[in-house]
């Protein structure tokens, strides 16, 4: 039990289950992939079929999981060519009775194999404590109960229910979806959020990427609650996919040369048998395989090995090929001396004293040849968020046209809306200076008499989908993706608040309808109903260049008619998003109308008839710290050698300014 039938996974087809359905399970209703999968959604599987199916798939797992082998260990150590050429050398010696010559050798070789051994078994069994240390755990409902197993135990037709902070078990497919988000930055690199959904349905040839209707294996929930049916597990995962391609070897038979009609010459099969036999040569001996040291230290063996033969050769015609013991010892000794017996002895120490100084950075190195690869990097690529920086936004400034910039001090709490100072100027941010002093005000102060700030706290507050809420212990909790969570901290520090806007039996607002993020569109809207004035309101966030666009009026004046919006001042906003950007401030533009269409509940509302002939309110700029050990470890770089890349899709004075922060590009 546990072993995954290698045949089924040779034909195995992407978005399939272990055992195929009648179509890929994005192509196919929820419905009937629990019919195809035998699966009553209300009570889950039973304890027996559980059994049973666990045994027809096996565990859902990648393999590779038979713990440490010492035997292929061993074997690393003793199948490299300048091992293989001090063994022939060593029997040599002790052919001719050179025992001293012999056993210096032998030492050598054994100091080699017991010091890499030792380091490689050490970590293997270090890395297996970890792996067992790991065992995560799947809700899944059987038997009409929710109950918790490992993830190695769940079996096709297991009905799961995933919550924010989950790492899903296997391939789900969804049943039911809430605000639900994944990361599958681990399956198609994409660090953005995936936005999932469970009633639609998609053609059989989507990619892994596109098919919102499927939960991947090895993938977090970021966002909302979801229940799905478990369609395949194991290595017939999209991740099992990747995995097995990764480990699959390529062919070690050259194919025959063929002409277009197919046929080939006889000398080509010879060829290909020639060059197959090189091949499978050369990856014995090392010379082709391997990194560039370990290919050049081959080279270096099998070229002194044929050194050495000459050598003897000479040795021996110039005796006149007598075949006298001591003109054999001779012409045997001269050989030996070609072969640097030591150097294989040099580079394992000094790569276990790498080792070493990797482990007191609490650095595993499970082979020791990978730390020539470390030591080879010339460039490194890094993702910004998260990496570079903290991950945690923090909203810095806020520019309302017709008021002026708001700036929020420091704070260590970013989720604490009571800290932080703010500070208030009429200048707009192309105008401010770093460093400029602005005047220090109260929060109550400030939305007095102030409809420009009250009408932006509505959008920041309402076109978004975080919580962020006190508890009874009076600590500061936040849930949701950090850029809105940063949005509605800003706005509760004005004690404007969704969760306290919608909640109660008398709300504020009623939230109707809600268009999420696109990254087509880069925008996200909602609509609300204020109750108390009988009135729709649309409230509109996301990136600045498509917000404008969609907006065609302005508040220069809160006692006037919104103003135009022309293409001057459309320039006249990017400019301040500059101004922004260069300060290191991701940057959001926030509008809103009131809505006058009719609206039937139930009824699907054109997203584009929503996000037009909007009012412009203003910008905001969100700032994700840098992480304290970013700076050094970036300066530790550039002092060994190393080029360091900041990857990002932030605005580009967003990121010069992060990059500047953090010693990448020069301050």
């Amino acid at each position: 039990m546990g072993k995954q039938p290698e045949a089924g996974l040779e034909n195995h087809v992407s978005g399939q289950s272990n055992k195929p359905l009648t179509a890929p399970a994005h192509a196919l209703p929820w419905t009937t992939v629990a019919e195809e999968l035998k699966t009553n959604t209300d009570i889950g599987l039973t304890g027996n079929e559980t059994k049973s199916r666990l045994e027809e798939y096996g565990k859902n797992e990648l393999g590779e999981t038979g713990g440490v082998n010492p035997g292929k260990i061993l074997l690393r150590q003793i199948a490299n060519a300048m091992t293989l050429v001090l063994i022939m050398a060593m029997a040599v010696s002790f052919g001719i009775r050179s025992w001293i010559e012999g056993g210096v050798i032998a030492g050598v070789i054994g100091i080699n194999i017991v010091v890499g051994f030792i380091q490689e078994f050490q970590a293997e069994k270090t890395m297996d404590s970890l792996r067992s240390l790991s065992s995560p755990t799947a809700n899944v409902v059987r038997d009409k109960q929710n109950v918790q197993v490992s993830t190695t135990e769940v079996v096709p037709g297991d009905m799961v229910e995933l919550k924010t902070g989950d790492t899903i078990p296997a391939d789900v497919r969804l049943v039911e979806a809430v605000n639900f988000e994944t990361d599958e930055a681990l399956l198609t690199g994409e660090s953005l959020p995936v936005r999932k959904v469970s009633e639609d349905t998609f053609e059989a040839d989507t990619g892994p990427g596109d098919r919102l209707n499927v939960a991947y294996s090895s993938s977090t929930v970021t966002k909302g609650r979801a229940v799905g049916i478990v369609f395949a597990t194991g290595m017939f995962t999209e991740i099992g996919t990747i995995a097995a391609a990764l480990r699959k070897k390529d062919s070690k038979v050259r194919p025959v040369k063929r002409k277009p009609d197919g046929s080939a010459k006889p000398h080509r099969y010879l060829q290909a048998g020639t060059l197959t036999v090189t091949d499978a040569i050369g990856t014995f001996l090392g010379v082709n395989v391997g990194t560039p040291l370990q290919k050049k230290l081959s080279r270096l063996a099998v070229l002194l090995f044929w050194i050495a033969v000459i050598c003897a050769i000479i040795v021996l015609a110039a005796n006149e090929f007598l075949d006298r013991q001591e003109v054999i010892i001779y012409a045997v000794a001269t050989g030996l001396s070609m072969i640097p017996a030591a150097l294989v002895v040099v580079l394992t120490i000094t790569m276990a004293a790498g080792t070493k100084r990797m482990v007191e950075r609490h650095v595993i190195v499970r082979n020791l040849k990978s730390l020539e690869a470390l030591g080879a990097v010339t460039d490194i690529c890094s993702d910004k968020t998260g990496t570079l920086t903290q991950g945690k936004m923090v909203a810095k400034k806020a520019w309302i046209p017709a008021k002026g910039t708001y700036t929020i001090g420091e704070t260590n709490e970013p989720f604490n809306p009571t800290k932080g100072a703010v500070s208030h100027t009429e200048k707009e941010p192309r105008n401010m200076t770093e460093g400029e002093e602005e005047k220090e005000s109260d929060y109550a102060e400030l939305l007095r008499d102030n409809e420009a700030l009250s009408d932006y706290l509505k959008v920041a507050s309402l076109a978004n989908l975080a919580h962020v809420h006190q508890t009874d212990e009076g600590e500061w909790n936040a849930r949701g993706d950090p850029t809105e969570i940063a949005i509605q901290v800003f706005s509760t520090r004005f004690h404007v608040n969704r969760r306290d806007s919608v909640a109660g039996d008398n709300p504020n607002w009623k939230l109707l309808a809600e268009f999420p993020f696109d990254s087509d569109v880069k925008k996200m809207s909602v609509i609300y109903k204020n109750p108390h004035e009988n009135k729709m309101y649309a409230f509109t966030k996301g990136a600045v260049e498509r917000v404008i666009t969609s907006c065609s009026t302005y508040v220069s004046d809160p006692e006037k008619e919104p103003s135009e919006m022309t293409e001057d001042y459309q320039n006249q906003i990017l400019e301040n998003m500059e101004g922004l950007a260069k300060l290191g401030l991701r940057v959001l533009a926030l509008a809103s109308r009131e809505y006058n269409e009719e609206y039937v509940e139930g009824e699907e509302i054109d997203r584009s008839k929503v996000e037009n002939n909007l009012v412009f309110r203003g910008l905001i700029g969100l700032y994700d710290p840098p992480r304290p050990e970013s700076a050094p470890s970036v300066k530790s770089c550039h002092e060994a050698g190393i080029e360091v890349h900041m990857l990002t899709g932030d605005h580009p004075g967003t990121a010069r300014a992060i990059a500047g922060q953090v010693g990448i590009l020069p301050a």
